[in-house]
């Protein structure tokens, strides 16, 4: 196993750009402020991890999923977040005891936000932009550069938002949060009618 350093900064620089205004970075800092941050880091992050395996070991992959159906999957995940968002903070009552969060508890969040990220980054642009520089760079030296820079990128939404939600009322939060997840599921939805 060869690691070449310059490969890695490339790698990180590169994915980290093309990840912060991508929609799994908003998706973050939406769970981030309803969810346990450290359990939606944890969950992104093995999603990223796991389609940064896939775009190293196997880019070509990419091209035998229909891209509508993974926009779909995509759009549902978006809108069941949406659901989730808006439907709660009913109550503050239930949020109070543990510093305005709901408590779900490691594996629910753990899974929602895994799911969440892995469905949405099939086919993303960090993901063929990975599967590309592992085909002139070298496996390892993307794999760790382009994982470091998904990972940096989930951690500083959920920074983020858990910096929103400690000076937002929660409610305030949940309902933006709602209505970005939704918009990002009705965009998920166009982008299968524009091709």
């Amino acid at each position: 196993m060869h690691l070449d350093p310059l490969a890695i900064i490339t790698a990180f620089g590169l994915i980290f750009l093309a990840e912060l205004p991508d929609k799994t970075m908003f998706a973050s800092l939406a769970m981030g402020t309803r969810m346990h941050p450290l359990y939606v880091w944890f969950g992104t992050s093995t999603a990223f991890i796991a389609h940064v395996a896939i775009a190293v070991g196997a880019g070509s992959l990419l091209g035998l999923l229909p891209g509508w159906s993974v926009k779909l999957a995509s759009a549902a995940m978006f809108a069941f977040g949406a659901f989730m968002l808006l439907r709660g903070g009913g109550d503050d009552e239930n949020g109070e005891d543990e510093g305005g969060r709901t408590v779900t508890g490691f594996w629910p969040v753990y899974s929602t936000a895994f799911m969440a990220v892995f469905i949405s980054e099939w086919g993303d642009l960090t993901q063929i932009t990975t599967a590309n520089l592992a085909a002139t760079n070298g496996t390892w030296s993307t794999a760790i550069g382009s994982a470091a820079a998904l990972m940096t990128v989930s951690a500083l939404a959920l920074v983020a938002g858990r910096f929103i939600a400690k000076r937002v009322p929660l409610k305030t939060v949940q309902r933006i949060g709602g209505v970005f997840m939704a918009g990002l599921a009705i965009w998920s939805v166009v982008e299968i009618f524009r091709g």
